[in-house]
């Protein structure tokens, strides 16, 4: 297949949608298909034998990472050059306004995936009116698509209510093989600590934005004042953050990446995610497979990964002592996070990048085929997927 991918963000920005296209193209490639990246400039030629077309951006004011991009008449000339048999446009918004054009000037079959919460992000950064607005705008765009891929079960109840139509799950995955227990270590414990190993250690991973709400973390280390608060990360918040956390033991100790985040993980006593606006939650997948207890919100996707007591710990986000309670919960008993790290790494290894890329192309034939690829029932979406427990299970490296 001729597949052309158009999405808003790529390398060398590093987040949970990166990760998932960087794994989808490098299995999109093994298999045989030929992919054209359409993204924002700054990105490498090409990746895994895709080419990479760098659009001319500028900042978004409001969030300076992300990067808003329009493409003319150079990027259609190379688009018709590929002549994609499908185009799948990533969380479309500016340029992925340009791949649904295209896609619906040139009569291609169209996907559409929905990976991040903007309406919902729309109140932290005090534009909460628009939030109307913004989904009627984002559901214009995915539902020109023959099919919409959500991330999670929780994202598809979401949008079928607002109106979305031709909704199918794209399942999750994670690199077991990277994301591992042993790669726990007590230098990097040293380190996230900054030289007390032996308290509490708390991980948080992933942007520092305001709707992540991470300043939510603050009771948690003024009720436990022995614990740690490493957060790995960086984003347009971080100034605020950093105020916001004076006096407490968080240490902003910025990206990490491959073995130096898996090890992160495997090394913390629990990685703590307070966000509400989770489509999915690649993240937490990354801690399970790496043995990390998680504590998160029970919001969003997170429920697709995170189940109470067995492989995690949820709270009430409504709760303001919620978060506090399930981190005091966690980490009093020995036996609960011997329980959960074992459980969370039998999770994850349910899901490889492999089976969701082979769950990925499947749609794609079926778009191109024609035939039924998100059935309805009774006005409710009924998601065209392989049951997960018959992906294949990758091979176990143990806990």
């Amino acid at each position: 297949m001729r597949i052309a991918l158009f999405t808003e963000t790529f390398l060398p920005k590093i987040d949970g949608i990166v990760t998932r296209l960087t794994h989808t193209i490098t299995h999109l490639r093994r298999a045989g298909d030929e992919v054209l990246v359409v993204a924002p400039a700054g990105a490498p030629r090409r990746f895994e034998g895709a080419r990479v077309i760098g659009v001319p951006a500028v900042p978004f004011a409001l969030y300076p990472e992300l990067k808003l991009a329009i493409t003319g008449k150079k990027i259609g000339r190379r688009l018709l050059k590929f002549d994609p048999e499908i185009v799948h446009v990533v969380n479309p918004a500016v340029l992925g306004a340009c791949g649904v054009a295209h896609a619906v000037k040139r009569d291609r079959p169209l996907v559409a995936s929905y990976h991040t919460h903007v309406p919902k992000y729309l109140k932290h950064y005090k534009l909460g009116a628009l939030e109307g607005l913004c989904w009627k705008i984002i559901r214009s765009m995915h539902n020109k698509a023959r099919l919409n891929l959500c991330t999670s079960t929780a994202m598809i109840d979401e949008l079928n209510a607002r109106g979305f139509h031709n909704l199918a799950l794209w399942p999750r995955a994670v690199d077991t093989e990277l994301f591992r227990p042993g790669l726990k270590s007590e230098a990097m414990r040293e380190e996230l600590s900054g030289g007390r190993p032996g308290a509490p250690l708390l991980l948080y991973v992933g942007r520092l934005a305001a709707e992540k709400e991470i300043d939510r973390i603050r009771t948690v280390l003024r009720a436990i004042p022995e614990a740690t608060l490493a957060l790995v990360g960086d984003g347009p918040a971080r100034e605020k953050l950093e105020r916001h956390f004076e006096g407490t033991r968080a240490r902003f100790v910025g990206y990490m990446r491959g073995e130096r985040l898996a090890s992160a993980f495997a090394s913390a006593d629990a990685l703590v995610f307070p966000s509400r606006t989770e489509t999915l939650g690649l993240v937490l997948l990354e801690a399970m497979a790496a043995g990390c207890p998680v504590i998160a919100a029970r919001a969003g996707g997170i429920t697709d990964i995170v189940t109470d007591g067995v492989n995690g710990c949820l709270f009430d986000p409504a709760d303001p002592a919620g978060l506090t309670v399930a981190t005091r919960r966690l980490l009093d008993s020995a036996s609960l996070r011997e329980s959960l790290h074992r459980n969370a790494r039998i999770e994850a290894e349910r899901w490889s990048w492999a089976a969701a890329t082979d769950a990925l192309r499947s749609y794609y034939r079926a778009v191109l085929d024609g035939g039924p690829v998100a059935p309805t029932s009774a006005g409710h979406p009924g998601p065209v997927s392989p049951d997960p427990d018959s992906f294949p299970r990758p091979a176990g490296l143990g806990s």
